[in-house]
């Protein structure tokens, strides 16, 4: 019974495409993999509700995952690999002919960086004096604001690259994408510093879930960029 129901599943994705199935599906048929000789449906069902939806089940933390039941090692593993292949993918997928991006670009290849992460982390973009975009990666885990984060490293990085302009992301990856008093004050500390070495920040995105916000692009952008 299991059998048929698993080439059922296979079939309908082959020829329909995986938009043709119902988020329990996709669960199913990759569990297939990690268990081979029991039926994943009940298991779909129960991550999805232990977790509240399909990309929270990927973006669960390994300890949880190992708490449900019918979930050992092996299948955590092949979950936790969606996430962090999905990011790999879009980084290297986002082809950039051109490094004198727009702001859209700038944006999405940022976004890209936040894939599937589950703890706070900082990304630094460095652009040079003809807007050539010289350097753009994560150079912090952890908060924000928080004593292990350190504007020393920003600014070797901004010398070491020969940088005129930095953009700034950090997320929030249980909150919503807006600014806290911290994250404001670090902001400005960072645009003083950088601004010793004749680099300007010229924003700072905070990611959330699907969402973002550039602070140039608001109001609070005027008074501390």
């Amino acid at each position: 019974m299991h059998s048929g129901h698993r080439e059922r599943i296979k079939k309908k994705f082959i020829k329909y495409g995986a938009d043709a199935l119902e988020p329990h599906e996709l669960l199913e048929m990759l569990l297939f993999y990690g268990i081979p000789r029991k039926d994943t449906n009940e298991l779909a069902h129960r991550l999805i509700d232990s977790f509240g939806s399909l990309p929270q089940v990927f973006d669960a933390p390994m300890s949880s995952l190992l708490k449900v039941n019918g979930i050992g090692e092996s299948c955590a593993i092949l979950i936790k690999l969606i996430s962090k292949l999905s990011r790999v993918y879009a980084e290297k997928n986002y082809k950039i002919n051109n490094k004198r991006l727009t702001k859209t670009q700038i944006e999405q290849m940022i976004l890209n960086k936040f894939i599937g992460r589950i703890k706070e982390h900082v990304v630094l973009a460095l652009f040079d004096a003809k807007r050539n975009l010289v350097f753009c990666d994560v150079i912090a885990q952890g908060s924000f604001g928080a004593t292990n984060f350190h504007i020393r490293d920003i600014i070797e990085l901004a010398l070491k690259f020969s940088a005129t302009k930095a953009i700034i992301a950090h997320n929030h990856p249980s909150g919503i994408a807006l600014p806290s008093r911290e994250d404001i004050e670090t902001t400005i500390e960072i645009k003083n510093a950088l601004k010793l070495v004749d680099v300007r920040l010229v924003d700072h995105i905070i990611v959330a879930d699907d969402d973002y916000v550039s602070i140039a692009d608001s109001e609070l952008g005027k008074q501390i960029l």
